[in-house]
């Protein structure tokens, strides 16, 4: 919405192996193994934040926190990972969200700030590009111009796994249970671990 009424275009971006561009505070080394060949039996020390270790989440959040302020951003009081700055000319305020590793940005010129990411910083940026999917939600313009966020590629893989997993197309209806469905009346056998498998994977999608 803000993107829209300050005419700021609307982009996505992810950062590849976003943890891999911190470095870690844990005291972490290997003996190397065969699989090193001429380093085997050294001991390795790791400098990185990889995947996996307790603060991993915590060293990029810093990283991307100092990246942000050199760029001349500002935490949100509301959010502290939605940052803003005003734009060049004082005019309006342009904004990025950040999700772990996926940028929302709201800009005049995005791809002037993803070229700084890439040049300066020299993060791995992959999909950037105005925005048409972000965390799992697909976004595009009605015939009006307004902004549509929709669940379309969701929905479709979530039926694509219904009727593997079934064998069938789902049925389309307007309620949950039939009209004339009466549980208190239902005799028939209980289910067993796979079929109750089964149901748990798709309430599961539903979220």
């Amino acid at each position: 919405m803000l993107a829209k009424l300050n005419n700021l275009e609307l982009w996505g971006a992810d950062i590849g192996n976003a943890y891999l561009e911190a470095f870690t505070d844990e005291n972490l080394y290997i003996i190397a193994g065969p699989e090193f060949e001429e380093l085997e039996g050294h001991i390795l020390v790791f400098h990185k934040a990889l995947y996996g270790l307790k603060r991993s989440g915590l060293r990029w959040s810093e990283k991307l926190h100092d990246i942000m302020k050199d760029l001349g951003f500002l935490p949100s009081k509301a959010d502290p990972y939605i940052w803003y700055r005003e734009n060049k000319d004082g005019t309006k305020y342009e904004y990025v969200a950040i999700y772990v590793d996926d940028l929302l940005i709201a800009s005049e010129n995005p791809k002037e700030l993803i070229d700084q990411l890439k040049e300066k910083f020299k993060l791995k940026i992959k999909g950037d590009g105005p925005l048409e999917y972000h965390l799992g939600c697909d976004y595009y313009l009605d015939p009006d111009g307004t902004l549509v966020a929709a669940l379309r590629k969701y929905v479709s893989k979530i039926l694509e796994a219904y009727k593997n997993m079934l064998g069938e197309d789902p049925k389309a209806s307007k309620l949950p249970l039939d009209k004339n469905y009466h549980p208190e009346l239902d005799n028939s056998e209980l289910v067993g671990p796979d079929q109750i498998q089964k149901y748990m994977t798709m309430i599961g999608q539903l979220q």
